[in-house]
């Protein structure tokens, strides 16, 4: 199961959740306190700000944070939950949830993965820039993009309410 959640939830959900591992996609610099239960070689922070296109002064997403995404999800025992997430909770943490989703389970249909991430959580707006490069990067040839186009960006919020997606 792969939990998302703002950063103000962070160690509310580890706790109810009994995750083994965190993986935050925040911008860079910002404090992350990492939850007692989390071992530091069960959480990656990843900084980059949330936009979708090249922007100076800021760290747009790129093919590493892709990559760095990919190699924390695959490593991820699946034992106990995995639990991503960014400062709302809304786009950074539902493209990375997503990534994990299609990566782990190559074999599901990217809509399907998509419309479980829209029903699961209605404000999810995955930051099309890093699903686009993990389309890429996973060989999907369009169709993670398409499926996050597929649902729409999602409702209005200022930090989006804790979700979970299976695998």
């Amino acid at each position: 199961m792969i939990h998302v959640c703002p950063l103000s939830r962070l160690e509310e959900t580890v706790t109810r959740t009994r995750a083994s591992h965190v993986l935050t996609v925040i911008n860079l610099g910002t404090p992350v306190p990492r939850p007692a239960a989390i071992r530091a070689e069960d959480h990656l922070f990843i900084g980059f700000n949330d936009i979708v296109e090249p922007q100076q002064g800021l760290i747009h997403p790129a093919a590493e944070h892709v990559e760095a995404i990919l190699g924390f999800a695959r490593s991820w025992p699946r034992q106990a939950p995995l639990v991503v997430h960014c400062f709302a909770g809304i786009s950074r943490s539902t493209a990375s949830a997503f990534i994990a989703a299609c990566a782990l389970a190559p074999e599901r249909d990217e809509a399907a993965i998509a419309r479980a991430l829209r029903a699961a959580s209605p404000s999810a707006t995955p930051n099309a820039l890093l699903v686009s490069l993990a389309d890429a990067a996973l060989g999907r040839q369009g169709r993670m993009s398409a499926a996050i186009a597929g649902i729409g960006r999602g409702s209005e919020a200022m930090l989006g309410e804790p979700f979970e997606i299976a695998l």
